[in-house]
């Protein structure tokens, strides 16, 4: 019988160092350092958008003052706001597709990885905004067996931006949990405060994988789309991003992802100097609350498909329903 997603977890550790360190002897550069080094991959930025009017252009504006250009994917996911103007008038943007309803930010990122042509697919949010640096440096570090994982700065909506995301501002980097209730993800219960440090106890994910956890933390939940870069044969090859966990709610489709990708045999690698600022929307607590109403269904449809074994040939699945909803999409660029 084929093991179960769980069964495949438990066999895969997360020892990079190979990779940062031949990395670092073959460049003279460090892993964390953000400079110019050559670029070892081509990259397209996918980015789900569904009404992010508020922020959107900024986001665009960021990504057309990187230090290396990259072809730039939007998928708007059935906006009612001003999300497609915003799109089609801003000249960074490569290719605009419009989903015919609303399908989830899974659905319209597997339908940017089809239609994207670049060998990385670098995932970004729409309300968040990267440094001028940070695209060059996926691309050189950029490997067909490393998961690339970034970090976001949360900024209140309407507050002046500082010089520099902090990525000490991302949870897991710096991670206070309350003490005396249940975690969200684990469940498990502390039975005092925690000052903890994700990132750093576990020497950069080296310690996480063969089952091992920090806390509340795995190290399918370390990858956060938000910024996250991911070879493209890769995603062909784990089947994409279930689109089951946009019918259900908000959450947990890129830890299903991330699960799928370790399984596979992927490396999940933090760039340190990877950090964006993630800008609130003007209702950021009615959002968190409508979200955070959907986690328990997205947790069990996740726990559901950890139990359950690999998809047979998800790559060639994968390809023919993106390639079909994509056919119903409205092409701008």
């Amino acid at each position: 019988m084929t093991e179960s997603l769980r069964a495949l977890l438990k066999c895969r550790g997360n020892d990079h160092r190979r990779l940062t360190r031949r990395f670092e002897a073959e460049n003279g550069h460090g892993w964390h350092e953000p400079g110019a080094v050559s670029a070892n991959s081509d990259v397209s930025v996918v980015i789900p958008a569904f009404n992010v009017g508020h922020c959107l252009r900024p986001v665009l504006d960021a990504l057309a003052a990187q230090t290396l250009a990259s072809e730039v994917v939007v998928v708007d996911d059935a906006s009612t706001d001003g999300t497609t103007d915003i799109a089609r008038s801003h000249p960074v943007v490569d290719r605009l597709i419009r989903l015919p309803a609303r399908g989830g930010a899974a659905t319209a990122r597997n339908v940017g990885t089809a239609a994207a042509t670049g060998s990385t697919i670098v995932f970004l949010d729409a309300d968040v905004i990267i440094p001028a640096h940070v695209v060059a440096d996926i691309a050189a570090r950029a490997t067909s067996d490393a998961v690339l994982v970034g970090f976001r700065h949360n900024i209140a909506h309407g507050v002046e931006l500082p010089l520099a995301p902090d990525i000490r501002a991302d949870h897991r980097v710096t991670w206070r949990p309350p003490a005396g209730r249940p975690l969200m993800y684990s469940g498990i219960v502390l039975d005092h405060p925690l000052d903890g440090r994700p990132l750093a106890d576990t020497r950069d994910l080296v310690d996480l994988g063969y089952g091992r956890t920090y806390y509340d933390w795995d190290l399918p939940r370390m990858v956060v789309t938000a910024l996250l870069a991911v070879p493209r044969p890769a995603l062909f090859d784990v089947g994409g991003f279930d689109p089951e966990f946009g019918r259900l709610g908000w959450g947990m489709e890129d830890t299903h992802l991330g699960a799928k990708l370790i399984a596979a045999g992927l490396l999940i690698v933090p760039l340190r100097q990877a950090v964006g600022f993630h800008l609130d929307p003007p209702d950021a607590a009615a959002v968190w609350q409508a979200k955070l109403a959907t986690w328990p269904s997205t947790l069990r449809h996740y726990r559901r498909l950890l139990e359950a074994p690999m998809p047979r040939d998800p790559a060639a699945s994968f390809a023919a329903t993106a390639h079909r909803l994509l056919s119903r999409c409205e092409v701008y660029r």
